[in-house]
């Protein structure tokens, strides 16, 4: 097969190109908030797990937990507007009970009283 110059430069070009924008998406994609959020089959089965504790909820980030026994932490809105994170083990069963977002809660709570 023979390769031309011209193809030999146009395909380092686009290497280089690729692997510049897979450092930036990477880059901007960890940033200070993230704390490991997990995507993927097991993260799906982790938020199905979490919304059938909670019905009418909605499930958000989910993480590989490491603490208490907990394999997986899913942050779920429940129906009344509640945030918790529910934690569950390697089988998706619910080891820790569900915690309150304090975060959430607080910035809620701010709103509420006209605070910043």
């Amino acid at each position: 097969m023979n390769v031309s110059r011209k193809q030999l430069i146009v395909g380092g070009v686009v290497l280089a190109l690729a692997a510049g924008g897979a450092g930036t998406a990477v880059a901007v994609g960890s940033g200070d908030d993230d704390e490991g959020t997990t995507t993927g089959p097991g993260a799906d089965k982790a938020k199905a797990a979490a919304l059938a504790l909670y019905p009418g909820a909605t499930a958000g980030e989910v993480e590989n937990a490491s603490d208490e026994g907990a394999a997986w932490e899913v942050e779920v809105k429940k129906a009344d507007g509640s945030s918790i994170d529910v934690h569950l083990d390697q089988n998706y069963q619910q080891v820790a009970g569900a915690e309150s977002d304090d975060e959430d809660q607080g910035e809620d709570q701010d709103e509420d009283e006209g605070g910043e």
